[in-house]
Formats: structure tokens, sequence, C-alpha cells
């Protein structure tokens, strides 16, 4: 299993995830939590009501990117009618006319870019991640506190972890690593299904590049793809 070296954490992708997963791995410092300008606002409002407008009555499955996600999460062994990827769960709340989430500057950018593309990604307070980075399957027993959660179950599912244990996975993140207002520095994955175009990826890591850099004072140092 080849390690990739990125600025100072290293990252390892498990055999278990080669052939269902590319995961997209980017890397940001100067973040602040500056409330979001109506800049921001009007463009995210443009984006719900094309979804809204797009999509208002079809079933989610008709909806690109999602049947990939679910077939991805069958394939790692999830339901995803039960657990469903974090993507989908922002789609189905903006249809329901819900909008997205208000929580902070960082999180919100990215919600809007995971929306948009259909993948669901992690972002985490990169201070808070120790040296190594794993994705892998969740061991026997293995789970963490969820950000708004009692414990996330991720045994038998993808997670990442680091050497103090699991803080990652494509549907529930972990307290321990979550983003606060005193974030400065973001680390952000996100899961691509092996059977969707990579295109799709690239164009993820770089819509939420162009966000962070706009709305939240962000110098994005790395942007790249593991399989």
């Amino acid at each position: 299993m080849p390690l990739t070296r990125t600025s100072g954490l290293s990252f390892e992708v498990d055999d278990s995830l080669r052939g269902v997963v590319t995961l997209g791995w980017l890397e940001a410092d100067g973040v602040t939590a500056t409330p979001l300008l109506a800049d921001y606002l009007a463009e995210r409002d443009a984006v719900l009501q094309a979804f809204q407008t797009r999509y208002a009555g079809r079933p989610a499955a008709d909806i690109p990117g999602v049947s990939e996600n679910r077939s991805m999460f069958h394939r790692l062994g999830i339901d995803p009618t039960k657990t469903r990827p974090s993507s989908e769960a922002l789609l189905r709340r903006v249809l329901q006319g819900k909008g997205l989430p208000t929580i902070l500057p960082a999180v919100d950018v990215c919600n809007l870019a995971s929306l948009e593309h259909q993948l669901p990604l992690g972002l985490y307070d990169r201070a808070t991640v120790k040296q190594a980075v794993f994705a892998r399957l969740g061991r026997m027993g293995e789970g963490y506190e969820g950000i708004r959660k009692s414990v996330v179950n991720l045994s038998g599912r993808p997670l990442l972890a680091d050497d103090e244990g699991a803080f990652g996975a494509p549907t529930s993140d972990s307290a321990r690593t979550q983003v606060g207002e005193s974030t400065t520095s973001l680390l952000t994955v996100v899961y691509c299904p092996n059977d969707r175009p990579g295109e799709h990826l690239s164009a993820l890591l770089g819509r939420i590049a162009d966000l962070l850099a706009r709305y939240c004072t962000a110098t994005v140092h790395l942007v790249r793809t593991v399989q």
C-alpha cells in the first residue's frame, strides 16, 4: 500500500477501499470565521433555486451522482437508505425547501460545493489531525462521538483515522476534529465512487478551493487525489 506524503501528514489507503472509492484531499490555511457576505448568500440562493427548479418532484436516485454514491455505499457494506451519504442528505434537505444549514463559513461553503457536485466529504480542523491518516474500514466496535450526535458506529464502515483513532467518515464526522470558530487550517477529504468519472472529483476540489479563497480568506496549498 503506497504512502503519500502531504504537508507533514501521511495518508494511506487500505486495500479494502481500492477499486471502490477515490479520495480527494485538500488542505488550506488562513481560514477565518468572518460572517459570509451578501455576495455569497446570493450565489448560494441561486444554486438552491436551480436545484429546486430542476429536480423538484423527481426521485433522488434520478439526480446525477446519487445512484453512484449509493452503489459505493452498498459495495462498502452500508445500506444507503438507512445511513445516507452526506451529499444526498443535503440534497434531500434542499428539495424539501429547508435550504442548507448555517454552521460556520468554511463548513457552509463546503456544504454548498458538496450539494452541487453530489459527492460526500468531510471537513476537519487540520491542527487536530495527528500525523498519519489512514482510510480503511472500521473495526468491530469502533466508533466516535459525532458532531451533535452520540456515538457513531463505524464497524465495517469506511472511515479516516489518525494516530489517536477514527475521526471522519462519509456520513458523520467526529467532535474531536470538528471545525470551530478558532479554526485557521482545514483538511477536506472527498469520497468519489470509482465508477463516476474523475472530472467530477476534480471539479469539486476546484470549487471548494474557489469558495474558500473568495469567502473565507483561505490559501489552499495542497490538492490531490488518492486511489
